[in-house]
């Protein structure tokens, strides 16, 4: 248990103790933390399902200044539970950040990734995840018992959410709203027009603008669809089946195997108890690290070699550390094989499945569909990790160590999908990665619909 986790149980006894003057049974406790810890989950998921039909409705821009004022509630009444000796806002203020997270995690991608230069798309777009990793390592810096992870302000350790919410209120209105989404979805050129201009310059904007225009097109004024419709929509049949096995690999890839087993790695290899936060830092280090490195190769290397590489590299690791952890105390070395195995498989997920699976859903899908793909995208996450949390106790319990066999073969099928299925995006429009698709969707009648889809155009362009 965790200093942070001490505190909290500590705060629930003393505050049943005054509230009713008994002590509080140890079964409810669990209840009461579990609670406290799930709840997050169920916060994220009715964020997903909702972020969608915010950026819509409010735009991209507007739906993470929105969003903004979510996180800063969750702020206030996670901060305000222990001097009010109210656990109940601790719960309240846990879900409403998971609402902030489904929310940001759906609709900060999809307006990166509307607003950059198609050569530049990927790095632009792993900003969400390395921005997402650098919160993790400030968040497990800042919770050091010798900064805020002390008794005394671990509830300002939970309000500080509250400061990226303040930072984005006052910079985000400074920058322009979607220019695909006020072309596309609003139908304002001029707006449209003005927005290039402010993101790529009054000289590099009339490409971006072309690309926007013959999407807008292609859609013929077709309305953004709800996420069922992209069910029953057999134009966007293997793009949606490819979010949800990505999402599915991404949460189940055996990375929350792998925080698990950390500590108890790092105390066979030696390391005190007290060193153990410090040590765990490093993993913090390895997600952020590579995240970065991630956002510099994408443009470069490709999707595809980078996010098939990181499933097969944690296939391999997975294979190490199941002899590595089997034979653990046999040799005095192995467990800084162990050690050596973790820190590679956080490197190999972060290099890949980590970053491009958010990337991928803004690359495969065309405007009116894409605000959908990832309510779906988000929805799966948060289930898988939900889901995951539940189980894994158990897995671990049933087979031990050779828990890593089935993260082995889940990394080697989802490589193999993606190696079948997946074309390379780099340096492609939507509807570029659009038509790549079009033959797996369509199959027999591909000459068909790009033949009606000419002759549409052909009659566009007479009147």
């Amino acid at each position: 248990m965790t200093p942070k986790h001490k505190h909290i149980h500590k705060f629930l006894n003393e505050t049943w103790t005054s509230r009713y003057h008994k002590e509080l049974n140890p079964e409810l406790l669990t209840f009461l933390w579990s609670v406290i810890a799930s709840i997050f989950s169920l916060g994220g998921l009715c964020g997903a399902l909702i972020g969608g039909s915010m950026a819509i409705r409010l735009g991209r821009k507007g739906a993470l200044l929105m969003n903004n004022i979510i996180a800063i509630l969750a702020s206030i009444l996670m901060g305000i539970s222990f001097p009010t000796g109210l656990f109940e806002l601790l719960i309240a203020g846990r879900f409403l950040i998971g609402i902030n997270s489904g929310i940001g995690i759906c609709v900060q991608p999809l307006y990166i990734g509307e607003v950059a230069p198609k050569h530049l798309r990927g790095g632009m777009a792993m900003g969400s995840s390395i921005f997402l990793t650098g919160g993790i390592l400030t968040g497990q810096i800042i919770g050091l018992r010798e900064l805020l992870g002390g008794e005394t302000y671990w509830p300002l350790l939970l309000s500080s959410s509250c400061f990226p919410a303040f930072a984005q209120l006052l910079f985000l209105p400074w920058f322009p709203e979607s220019p695909r989404y006020l072309l596309i979805d609003r139908g304002d050129e001029l707006s449209c027009a003005k927005a290039l201009k402010r993101f790529h310059g009054s000289s590099e904007y009339r490409r971006e603008m072309e690309d926007i225009q013959q999407e807008c097109f292609a859609l013929d004024g077709e309305k953004p669809k709800k996420p069922w419709q992209l069910f029953t929509d057999r134009g966007v049949r293997w793009q949606l089946i490819t979010v949800i096995v990505m999402t599915m690999g991404q949460q189940l890839s055996g990375i929350n195997a792998i925080y698990f087993y950390a500590t108890y790695i790092f105390e066979q290899a030696g390391i005190s108890a007290e060193k153990i936060p410090y040590v765990t830092l490093g993993t913090g280090a390895c997600e952020c690290l590579t995240a970065l490195t991630c956002g510099l190769l994408i443009d470069y290397v490709g999707r595809r070699y980078l996010i098939i590489g990181g499933y097969l590299l944690m296939t391999l690791w997975s294979i190490v550390l199941t002899f590595s952890l089997t034979y653990q105390e046999l040799y005095s070395w192995v467990p800084y094989v162990s050690m050596t195995s973790i820190f590679a498989f956080i490197l190999s997920f972060g290099l890949g499945p980590g970053g491009i699976t958010n990337t991928l859903t803004a690359e495969l899908f065309i405007q009116s569909s894409r605000p959908a793909a990832y309510m779906i995208g988000g929805t799966i996450s948060w289930i898988s990790f939900f889901t995951i949390g539940m189980l894994f106790p158990f897995i671990v319990n049933g087979l031990k160590q050779y828990c890593f066999l089935v993260f082995l073969l889940e990394c080697s099928l989802v490589a193999a999908f993606i190696f079948l299925i997946i074309p390379e995006t780099k340096n492609k429009s939507f509807l570029e990665i659009k038509k790549e698709f079009h033959k797996l969707n369509f199959g027999r009648n591909t000459k068909k619909k790009e033949t009606e889809l000419y002759e549409r155009r052909q009659l566009h362009d007479e009147f």
